[in-house]
């Protein structure tokens, strides 16, 4: 068994592309050894910001003879049919075996593959994977780069590396020989390098100060990042994909701790946090109140005869610079008022069809404080408006061109600086939470309503125009949209039933539609609708149907019609994501969907106690014993086709006297029945499970087979009676849940 090393040596590769690279170039190379029949008893992957490389341990020296077989045409096929097989197995007819198939004579091709030396597979295999590389960016260069079929590398290659034991594997890649040369770090060791194999590879490159495992790299990084700043007093703010992109740009890191003018620190912390991160690929620390401190750290390449004082002084330079950018946007844009920045808004497209930024701040201004005014958010309306007329005005702002990942916190700050309220600034600042599984969710009331009545604005508004996620495509991001609206509904516990909010915001969207026709009719006609709405309100919008002319009616009838129609498909929406999340968040699926069984449920705070209520009961033995006896019965109804009679002849007076089990189930029924009622009207699931556990006992008696009840029995009137009791028992657990929908 031998060691196989490869490397592949190239002007700098980006730092974000390293780690997909080391996956692909183990992913190509285990292809090509399982087309020769070779498996290697491990692989390594290494990548530096000049170097991909690869190293499979316990490679064999040949692949495996192999024997392959080939059946052909019967023997006394014609001449033109045994003459294709021949040449398709490429041998003379002598060489053929016959053999009998089924009684009959049949041709058989026996062909014997010789082993191949691993060295020659793998010179064949190298230009293969360099060729077939999939980088995110790559370019031709030199004079090749004329033809289209040069090679493609995501930076120029400069060298290859192939050792299959101490032996170079020869072979050619767009004019690059394969040896053994390779060279080390760029300013400490730039000389040539001969490498004795893979098992010195990378102790030869350390001695030439480049360490080629990248998570060596970044322990270095992360460990001399923190003792930097405790030398200091200080506390680095960690980070990991600052982290790995230092790792990614160096091949001998050497972190060193710099210091910025502290009058920097009246900038926001984000924005020198977000300045050094982006800009510079600094660390930067906190002091020992927790708040940012004047100092960051750098990630040198080199370890420097000064200790670093140079480079560290040449990087204080450029950050300086780059916070005296940063504190001139700031400055300024606390000179205007964010009202004032609202006609900048009206020029910025949110989507062709959805209007304006601006016209997307009005919608979600009235809904958030239609949130408040219902209660559904238990904030001030006035202050629920306010907030969301000016969370998006920083947007237009110099902070937010610069860094848009500042949106919404630079306006919770510039609200604050002008003396808004301070729940108005906090809701400024966070209204784009959560944006994703994991993160935080507000709790402040306002908030809350700018929050929900933000993503519920894009969501109803890209609905109402068809514009839905599909498979993995979702370029509006809804599906994230869905996931956060669910989030802050359940943290917050807002109640409301969402088809009513969605059916009357979308009404703003169908007025739209009109307005896109762009006729003088459709126009009059999205006039007149709109002022329709207007009477109504935003809420309860249908009232004012009747009261328009009969064009105008019939026009707010048809919105009407596409807000329910988009009402109905975001309700299918939300539920599939609240069943992605309740799983992820483990409630069996099978559960959730009992509960949607039911319809008309859209209050997600209800229907989530339900479900968890629902999870609990079938974990207790009551809940299991429940649940078959619901099985048995609603398998007799669908086999007898029983269609359930109207209520009053269901509860009249029985025709014959009931047995036992028959009577205690019935006398169950009539105390469970308006006890789990009464507990699902009054959201207490939890006594709507515990009445429908004392139907357990009777439905066991009731189906036991010694003293059970006989349900097809040969009296019709029985018979009948019988199933209308198992149909009352099953539209007794129905009121809670549909157990047909549940497994076991």
């Amino acid at each position: 068994m031998t060691d196989f090393l490869l490397e592949l040596r190239s002007e700098e590769i980006p730092a974000r592309m390293q780690d997909k690279a080391r996956e692909d170039l183990a992913r190509l190379f285990t292809a090509e050894l399982d087309k020769a029949g070779l498996k290697a008893g491990a692989l390594l992957t290494y990548a530096t910001p000049r170097r991909l490389t690869l190293i499979a341990r316990d490679l064999p020296e040949q692949t495996a003879a192999v024997s392959e077989e080939l059946k052909g045409p019967p023997a006394d096929a014609p001449d033109a049919a045994v003459d294709g097989f021949l040449r398709k197995a490429g041998l003379t007819r002598d060489a053929l075996e016959t053999r009998d198939v089924k009684g009959r004579a049949t041709l058989f091709a026996v062909i014997d593959k010789p082993g191949r030396a691993t060295a020659d597979v793998l010179a064949e295999a190298i230009p293969g994977i360099v060729r077939a590389f999939p980088w995110p960016k790559s370019m031709r260069w030199g004079e090749a780069s004329l033809s289209t079929e040069s090679l493609r590398w995501v930076r120029p290659l400069q060298g290859i590396v192939a050792l299959l034991g101490e032996s170079v594997v020869a072979c050619e890649v767009a004019g690059v020989k394969s040896d053994a040369v390779t060279v080390g770090h760029r300013f400490h060791h730039p000389d040539a390098i001969t490498i004795t194999s893979a098992a010195t590879y990378v102790e030869q490159l350390r001695d030439a100060h480049v360490i080629v495992d990248q998570n060596e790299r970044r322990a270095t990084i992360a460990v001399g990042a923190k003792l930097a700043a405790n030398k200091a007093g200080l506390t680095l703010v960690e980070d990991e994909g600052l982290l790995i992109e230092n790792a990614g740009l160096t091949e001998w890191p050497v972190p060193l701790l710099g210091r910025f003018d502290a009058a920097f620190l009246d900038v926001p912390p984000e924005v020198i946090q977000l300045t050094a991160r982006v800009n510079q690929k600094y660390f930067v620390c906190t002091n020992a109140d927790g708040k940012l401190a004047n100092a960051f750290i750098c990630t040198a390449n080199i370890d420097a005869a000064d200790g670093g004082e140079r480079i560290v002084e040449g990087n204080q330079k450029v950050l300086a610079a780059r916070l005296s950018d940063a504190r001139f946007f700031y400055d300024t844009d606390l000179k205007t008022k964010l009202d004032d920045l609202h006609p900048k808004l009206e020029k910025i497209v949110f989507h062709e069809k959805l209007g304006t930024v601006a016209d997307k701040v009005d919608r979600v201004a009235k809904l958030a404080r239609w949130l408040a005014e219902a209660g559904i958010v238990k904030a001030d309306p006035d202050l629920a408006e306010r907030a969301a007329r000016l969370a998006k005005a920083d947007l237009v702002t110099g902070m937010v061109g610069e860094f848009p990942e500042l949106q919404g916190l630079m306006g919770g700050y510039y609200a604050a600086a002008q003396g808004e309220d301070p729940a108005v600034a906090a809701a400024i600042r966070d209204h784009y939470k959560p944006v994703g599984q994991g993160d935080d969710v507000p709790t402040a009331p306002v908030t809350v309503a700018v929050s929900l009545a933000d993503k519920l604005d894009t969501l109803i508004g890209f609905f109402s125009f068809s514009l839905l996620p599909t498979g993995s495509k979702d370029p509006f991001a809804l599906r994230r949209a869905a996931l956060a609206t669910l989030l802050q509904t359940q943290t917050s516990k807002a109640r409301a039933r969402l088809v009513d909010i969605i059916e009357s915001h979308a009404l703003q969207f169908e007025v739209l539609k009109f307005e896109d026709l762009n006729t003088d009719a459709s126009r009059s006609l999205a006039e007149r609708a709109r002022a329709a709405l207007r009477v109504a309100g935003l809420m309860g919008l249908s009232v004012a149907v009747d009261q328009q002319p009969h064009v105008a009616r019939e026009a707010v009838r048809q919105m009407l019609f596409g807000a329910r129609k988009t009402a109905t498909e975001l309700l299918d929406f939300f539920a599939d994501r609240l069943k992605v999340q309740q799983r992820e968040a483990g409630v069996r699926h099978d559960l959730i969907d009992a509960v949607f069984a039911l319809g008309g449920e859209d209050d997600l705070v209800r229907l989530l106690a339900r479900v968890h209520a629902l999870q609990a009961f079938m974990a207790t033995e009551d809940g299991a014993n429940l649940l078959a006896g619901y099985k048995r019965a609603a398998n007799i109804l669908k086999k007898e086709g029983f269609v359930a009679p109207a209520q009053a002849e269901a509860t009249a007076l029985l025709p014959y006297t009931p047995e036992p089990a028959e009577a205690a189930l019935i006398a169950a029924l009539d105390v469970a029945e308006p006890k789990a009622a009464a507990a699902v009207e009054a959201e207490e699931f939890e006594g709507a499970m515990a009445a429908l556990a004392t139907l357990r006992g009777p439905i066991d008696a009731f189906f036991d087979k010694e003293s059970g009840v006989m349900v097809n029995d040969s009296d019709p009137a029985k018979r009948a009676a019988r199933l209308a009791l198992l149909a009352r028992m099953r539209d007794a657990v129905h009121r809670v849940a549909d157990f047909g929908k549940i497994e076991g």
